[in-house]
């Protein structure tokens, strides 16, 4: 189990994050959400061990992180700009973790090389931002690690490529049990593999939720009457937003779908249409609702 409790973490005189709390379930993987500048980056370099935290407690099974070598070497860390040793090719840099990654699968690095066509003889700065990612992730999978680390892991990759990335985390995720932390802007790709999700912003925790639990709580509601919306029709649901097109009146509502449906169909409306929303939908909302503007969720 990873837990991040009460933490904060300065630069200068700017607070990167602060008083954030976080626990995620071995055996799962967990989607970081936020602005640009919300602090996830940091989170994620304190959880790998590079930065350490001026308040709080950052622990994996209880124990503390940084400068844990017995932690660091059950974890890999994928930032969004990958590195490598200057003129390595991918076999050199697996000898490398070989040295230091006490579950180095060898087999698995050679099936992997030849199931992603990375040629092993060739320097991987030469290689596009693409290849270089799924170098990395050969190298990352072939550690075998209890814990992966990834900060906007997709990004230059094809999606056939991510498909079969997105496979291998799913299988050893369920075979071995690996958590794993997500960092990323494209929320269509957490939506499709995360279990929970947590949404940073300015450095703060604004929620943080179970994917089924945040998606089936959350609904559009079209609605019209024939004589207009009358008083009292959404009392007792929160109504996070409405909007008048016409004659229909659009909401976007939190709670139970069946009750709210019960509620309003008391009224007898003659248009009456619930959708659950998207986790993109549902992230712009709340970032629009801490003031960070991003677009209509209802067009």
């Amino acid at each position: 189990m990873i837990k991040f409790e009460q933490v904060s973490k300065k630069f200068e005189d700017a607070e990167a994050v602060e008083n954030v709390s976080i626990t995620i379930n071995k055996g799962s993987i967990y989607g970081l959400l936020g602005s640009n500048g919300a602090g996830k980056t940091t989170l994620l370099k304190l959880l790998s061990g590079i930065y350490t935290q001026d308040k709080g407690t950052v622990t994996v099974d209880g124990e503390p992180v940084y400068e844990q070598k017995k932690i660091k070497s059950s974890l890999f860390f994928i930032p969004d700009h990958p590195f490598f040793f200057s003129q390595y090719t991918i076999t050199h840099m697996g000898q490398f973790y070989k040295s230091v990654y006490q579950n180095w699968n060898e087999n698995r690095f050679q099936q992997l090389i030849k199931s992603f066509e990375i040629d092993p003889k060739k320097k991987l700065h030469k290689y596009s931002k693409g290849l270089q990612r799924q170098a990395a992730f050969i190298l990352a999978l072939s550690t075998m690690p209890d814990l992966l680390i990834l900060d906007e892991p997709m990004d230059g990759l094809d999606p056939v490529v991510r498909k079969n990335i997105k496979s291998l985390i799913i299988d050893d995720v369920a075979e071995r049990e690996m958590t794993v932390l997500i960092s990323s802007h494209n929320l269509r790709e957490v939506e499709d593999i995360c279990d929970s999700v947590g949404i940073l912003h300015k450095g703060k925790m604004l929620m943080e939720k179970d994917l089924d639990d945040l998606k089936s709580d959350t609904h559009k509601i079209q609605i019209a009457f024939k004589n207009g919306v009358p008083d009292g029709v959404f009392n007792g649901v929160r109504v996070l937003h409405q909007e008048e097109r016409g004659s229909v009146l659009i909401s976007i509502v939190r709670g139970d779908s069946d009750k709210i449906l019960s509620k309003v169909n008391e009224f007898k409306p003659i248009l009456l249409d619930i959708l659950p929303l998207t986790l993109e939908e549902i992230f712009i909302y709340e970032m629009e609702d801490v003031g960070y503007a991003i677009k209509n969720i209802l067009d």
